[in-house]
């Protein structure tokens, strides 16, 4: 592989494309013909890590790509939240996660033809209360139904979190430390990639 691998992000999420794109990298999205069925169940670490490898495996890798795979998702008293099926199922998890403390796990695979690494990424974060009716009005813009746990913290349930403990990135979709670090292990981090 030559020392400028070019990165391919096997996932559909908007919010990972802008996260890396506000990084000035050059990028490729790039998804399997037939999508890895994704676990839904088990300790959680394991679950974000299996289904992130899953991405990046479903795609074969050319001589001088690195593909970047992640998955996010929500755990609140040890159960999973995933994407919300219906408004409803959204207003269910936001009560859930109202004046609580829930963590925000990402596991990130990265591979090559020869190698894949991976690690997951974990912060917790508090919601205040919130009112029935900020849960309704929440969910009618539609923003909660393509997200893990039916809210972006990057968007208009900002104003639902009190503080976070971690990274604010692994919150969004895309732990960028965490990238960084594993792109580093086989020699080439987030910023040499951007000054090629």
């Amino acid at each position: 592989m030559n020392s400028q691998p070019r990165l391919v992000l096997a996932s559909a999420s908007p919010r990972r494309r802008e996260l890396l794109s506000a990084l000035g990298l050059d990028f490729e999205v790039r998804l399997a013909l037939e999508q890895p069925p994704e676990l839904a169940e088990g300790e959680p670490s394991e679950v974000a890590l299996a289904n992130a490898r899953a991405k990046v495996l479903a795609l074969e890798a050319a001589e001088d790509e690195l593909l970047v795979g992640a998955d996010t998702i929500v755990v609140i008293a040890g159960a999973i939240l995933g994407k919300p099926n219906s408004a409803e199922e959204a207003k269910t998890m936001l009560r859930r996660l109202s004046g609580n403390r829930h963590e925000v796990l990402t596991g990130v695979a990265v591979r090559s033809r020869e190698w894949l690494e991976a690690a997951v990424a974990r912060t917790s974060v508090w919601f205040r209360p919130l009112e029935e009716w900020e849960i309704e009005a929440y969910v009618a813009t539609g923003e909660p139904l393509d997200k893990a746990g039916a809210y972006g913290i990057q968007e208009r349930a900002s104003v639902f979190v009190s503080h976070i403990e971690g990274d604010y990135f692994n919150v969004v979709g895309l732990p960028l430390a965490l990238l960084d670090g594993l792109l580093k292990k086989r020699g080439c981090g987030i910023l040499a990639l951007t000054l090629r």
